[in-house]
């Protein structure tokens, strides 16, 4: 099975998290799915400037990379996923979606009311219980 590794951003701002929809996919079971923003680690480089590109490049944000969060394991039916985390902050929550159909601001015990997608399910536990 194919193995992916992504870098996910948990971008706080006053607050509240970013949460992103995906639109339509090639696969369904991601397809409209919530998620943290984020994006594939490219050769070369950190996880920490990968995240910073993958955010200009999707939602033409500036965020700061504060800390790493945690890295979870997730098997979709046609592709493994490795996704570590970060904590993120930024200065303005003005942002321009590229890739997604929709974007929240919620605060953590909010999140839970989204459809999220299998691999950031985890981490959203993780985020409400920290």
């Amino acid at each position: 099975m194919k193995t992916i590794e992504v870098v996910a951003a948990i971008i706080i701002h006053e607050g509240r998290i970013l949460c992103v929809q995906r639109g339509p996919a090639k696969y369904d079971y991601i397809s409209g799915k919530w998620e943290f923003p984020g994006g594939k680690v490219e050769e070369g480089e950190t996880k920490k400037a990968a995240i910073v590109r993958e955010i200009k490049e999707e939602l033409h944000m500036d965020i700061t990379v504060d800390t790493f969060f945690t890295t979870v394991q997730h098997s979709y039916p046609d592709f493994h996923l490795t996704m570590h985390s970060f904590l993120c902050s930024c200065a303005t929550n003005d942002l321009t979606l590229t890739e997604h159909t929709d974007f929240k601001w919620l605060s953590k015990h909010e999140l839970t009311a989204l459809d999220w997608a299998g691999a950031d399910e985890e981490i959203v536990g993780r985020v409400v219980e920290s």
